[in-house]
């Protein structure tokens, strides 16, 4: 699907490819052209013809490519990891948005529908000013895209809080599983917004002559989307780190009751092998065994046995094994 929304003296008005014809022969007034489709021969011829690079059209053709800012005499290329879809359990499932920024026109390369380039696809015809400027205007939508991660990371602190309150409660089985998909789909998530962090950082550095960067309001919008893409990657890094902190904490605490249980056992051990010893030496069947003979070996035996348990109970207590 190809549509195309052109401003002339602050009027926009909708169209399709004759419109981008109409407007390249004209040269008159701020064009969006906007593809929602795989990328055909077709499209492709239309793109180079609005003087967009064979390599750049290449990069925004394929279905996963890392996120990148890219300069070239009439227009500036970005390629941002958008959403499709992320849920609670943070599993993401990526789209890929291409923007071929320049002086008057602006173009928006996407496969499926696009949450954010139609909320301001929308939003254009409501406050066309927003036309005037392609380079903001692409960088809005930047902003609005990171804000949809924004509110669903911002969102997993709470079940993070929940998993740990699991942990401590015993009944860890299940929260382990959780943590250990969580912890590697957030490895995903960190990996796209380094990505994003270095786009966001060449954008606000100047990178893009197309994106205004003399004016002071897009200087605004540059610094919006790198505070923004910056606090997702800490975001991110920070849950990250904290379940890998939580999967350590519980398997510490396993160990450490393991160890008290392994403890108890080896002591009661201890204390039953010297028993065991004796009991093993007078239950052996020799006739000559002199003590067997005295009227008060039986008793004697077991206090012995006695005196023993109690004396290593007091010697393990005051060594605070028990």
């Amino acid at each position: 699907m190809i549509r195309a929304k052109l401003l002339i003296e602050n009027k926009v008005t909708d169209g399709d490819i004759d419109t981008v014809n109409r407007w390249q022969a004209e040269k008159t007034g701020k064009i969006w052209l906007d593809i929602q489709d795989i990328l055909s021969e077709e499209t492709g011829q239309l793109l180079m013809a609005l003087g967009c690079d064979p390599l750049a059209i290449k990069d925004a053709s394929r279905e996963r490519h890392p996120p990148k800012i890219e300069a070239f005499d009439q227009q500036t290329f970005l390629l941002f990891r958008g959403i499709s879809e992320l849920g609670e359990d943070l599993q993401l499932v990526p789209q890929q948005l291409a923007f071929f920024v320049g002086d008057n026109c602006l173009i928006s390369f996407h496969r499926g529908p696009s949450v954010s380039i139609d909320y301001y696809w929308a939003l254009v015809d409501g406050d066309p000013e927003l036309l005037a400027d392609p380079g903001r205007l692409a960088l809005r939508m930047l902003h609005y895209a990171s804000g949809r991660y924004l509110e669903t990371i911002l969102g997993f602190e709470d079940q993070l809080g929940e998993l740990e309150d699991i942990l401590l409660s015993g009944a860890a089985e299940a929260a382990m599983k959780e943590l250990v998909s969580y912890r590697s789909r957030l490895r995903v998530l960190r990996r796209v917004f380094s990505y994003h962090q270095r786009l966001a950082d060449a954008v606000m550095h100047g990178t893009g002559p197309h994106l205004s960067t003399d004016d002071e309001q897009n200087q605004h919008e540059r610094r919006d989307l790198y505070d923004r893409c910056e606090r997702l990657y800490s975001l991110c890094t920070m849950y990250y780190e904290i379940c890998g902190d939580l999967l350590d904490g519980h398997i510490s605490l396993s160990s450490h009751r393991l160890n008290n249980t392994m403890k108890i056992l080896t002591i009661i051990t201890a204390i039953f092998v010297p028993l065991s010893f004796l009991a093993g030496i007078y239950g052996m069947n020799f006739e000559n065994m002199p003590e067997l003979g005295f009227k008060y070996s039986y008793f004697i035996l077991l206090g012995v046995m006695a005196s023993l348990s109690t004396g290593m109970l007091f010697l393990f207590r005051k060594l605070h094994w028990l």
